[in-house]
């Protein structure tokens, strides 16, 4: 069984400013994975699809269950997701279902979205906002923190949970 922090929130919330501060804080090793990833590395190009909304859903599908196979491998994850499409959450909640899971909420304040989004320059504007307003919308999370504060004040707290005997994740609610 893999251990899998599910880092939710929207673009620009600090999910990955996050993720590198629990692997900096954490005893263990933790891969960490994200759409941006592929995309900064090339690997990925939804500007090069000329139908994105066409290719999207076998996009996602593959990372899906290649987040998946690494977890089934043994490796201990940090997964940065915004889980803005139906389905998605059910199809992960299936295909993680033998991990244990500790889902993370990263609430961060509209203005602070609008400018972290306009800084980063990689998405198109207002994409954060349109996030925002939506992507908690029904989700109960294990821990939920602010995207503002000090990210090893959050990954400490990230690490302090962990340390905690493992319960049912509300990933699975």
């Amino acid at each position: 069984m893999a251990l899998v922090i599910v880092l939710h929130g929207a673009s620009s919330s600090g999910k990955s400013t996050l993720a590198a501060a629990i692997r900096a804080a954490a005893d263990r090793p933790f891969l960490h994975l994200s759409i941006d990833h592929l995309r900064d590395s090339g690997a990925w190009k939804p500007a090069g699809y000329p139908d994105w909304h066409a290719a999207r859903p076998a996009f996602f599908s593959g990372f899906h269950r290649a987040v998946a196979g690494f977890a089934d491998a043994g490796n201990d994850l940090i997964l940065e997701h915004i889980l803005d499409t139906p389905g998605w959450h059910q199809e992960l909640q299936g295909l993680l279902a033998l991990h244990q899971i500790l889902f993370i909420g990263l609430n961060t304040p509209p203005a602070a979205l609008e400018e972290r989004e306009h800084t980063r320059g990689d998405c198109p504007a207002g994409s954060a906002a349109r996030d925002a307003a939506q992507v908690h919308h029904g989700l109960s999370y294990d821990l939920s923190l602010d995207g503002t504060a000090a990210p090893e004040a959050n990954a400490a707290r990230v690490i302090a949970r962990l340390s905690s005997p493992p319960v049912r994740s509300r990933f699975f609610a």
